[in-house]
């Protein structure tokens, strides 16, 4: 089963340079170097935090310990995703088959393409988003005191704060390394933009495949008929539409299982970051740099929140779409047909009671109301840390 066009082609290159993409060649090899440059890299990163922890400023701290941890947590994502390689596999196959479904009728291809559009759009919008994001985070090289730095050349910036073990204020060794550190600071926000897109793709082809069901219902049954005119349905057109819900809650498991560990890694990290993100900003105002740090900071502060908005987002919507078809399959014309075959939807509607939902580590569901807890608790700490600054 081909598995192609069922994603962007963007998603599709990043998920292959990350060994993520089925059946890519090499992908032992390419997780092997991944798995090396993130640890130096963390290690690294980390320790300078270490380091520097006392002798810097407190919001310098935060920064680089928030930006490592937003590696940290890309890193656990990627490895999650090559744990979880078969069931990757599956979801995009079920989704391949859907499109090439897709021509059964004319409801199935609009719906199908339209989501495809606007998971395509959505892909675009954040490898813009990031984009932005990294330049912005890099901007401190171009400022305007960049030359005053220079004289010290001990003082040269680098993207990523990194204890290194060697002299890098030569010219020859700086730029290299200051390439090199754009390379995989890009490449690493895109993969993490992408991981948190391709989950927003997958409710949104689950939620297309919930609104073919919906017309199906409500156009399966007869309708305005008398009693004596009533017809028997096609057992295939019942076969077709308790085969659609079954696929409909296997897939739903599916992304259940590939981003609940992840959910519940982010619950807790994306309130800690987001709480370092919002005192570095709250203390940067009226201090000298203080408009080229919340430069630096806003965008970075923004994406923080945006994907803890995404997960929620994503179990809101997938808990009331599949809720819906409950509701679907009482408002079809089932009193209409036969008693014999309306039955089915009695058992449909039992087992739509049950909602699909992605969970936090198999513990809570993702809803807005868990977005609106870790903004609450994000701002509970920063007031804490204010008061100690």
């Amino acid at each position: 089963m081909k598995i192609d066009n069922t994603l962007s082609k963007s998603m599709e290159i990043l998920l292959r340079i990350f060994g993520i993409w089925p059946d890519s060649s090499y992908n032992s090899l390419r997780r092997l170097f991944w798995t090396i440059a993130i640890i130096m890299e963390q290690t690294l990163e980390y320790q300078w935090v270490v380091v520097h922890f006392y002798s810097n400023e407190s919001f310098e701290v935060m920064k680089i310990l928030s930006e490592t941890m937003t590696y940290t947590i890309m890193f656990i994502k990627v490895v999650i995703f090559w744990v979880k390689q078969r069931t990757f596999t599956k979801i995009l196959t079920m989704m391949a088959i859907d499109w090439e479904n897709r021509a059964i009728d004319e409801v199935s291809m609009i719906t199908t393409t339209y989501n495809a559009n606007l998971s395509r759009r959505f892909n675009n919008g954040t490898v813009a988003i990031y984009t932005v994001a990294v330049m912005f985070h890099c901007s401190h090289l171009f400022a305007n005191d960049m030359d005053e730095k220079a004289s010290n050349t001990s003082l040269r910036p680098l993207i990523m704060n990194m204890d290194l073990p060697f002299d890098f204020s030569k010219t020859l060794v700086y730029w290299p390394i200051i390439i090199i550190q754009f390379i995989h600071l890009m490449l690493c926000a895109y993969i993490n933009g992408m991981l948190n897109t391709l989950l927003i793709n997958l409710i949104l082809h689950v939620g297309g495949q919930i609104d073919i069901l919906h017309k199906w219902l409500m156009e399966m049954f007869p309708t305005e008929k008398k009693l004596s005119e009533k017809s028997s349905l096609s057992p295939l057109v019942v076969e077709k539409v308790i085969k659609k819900h079954q696929q409909i809650i296997i897939f739903s498991e599916n992304i259940e299982e590939m981003y609940t560990n992840i959910a519940m890694v982010l619950f807790v990290s994306d309130t800690l970051i987001i709480c370092c993100l919002g005192f570095i900003l709250v203390t940067s105002v009226g201090t000298p740099d203080g408009m080229k740090i919340i430069m630096r900071t806003i965008l970075f502060y923004v994406v923080s929140n945006m994907e803890a908005f995404t997960y929620c987002f994503a179990g809101e919507y997938l808990t009331n779409k599949t809720s819906s078809i409950m509701d679907a399959a009482y408002n079809s014309c089932w009193y209409e047909a036969n008693p014999r075959d309306s039955r089915f939807i009695v058992f449909m509607i039992m087992r739509s009671q049950k909602q699909l939902t992605i969970t936090i580590g198999k513990v809570m569901d993702l809803s807005m109301e868990r977005f609106s807890s870790i903004l609450k608790a994000s701002a509970s700490y920063i007031s804490v840390l204010i008061a100690m600054y």
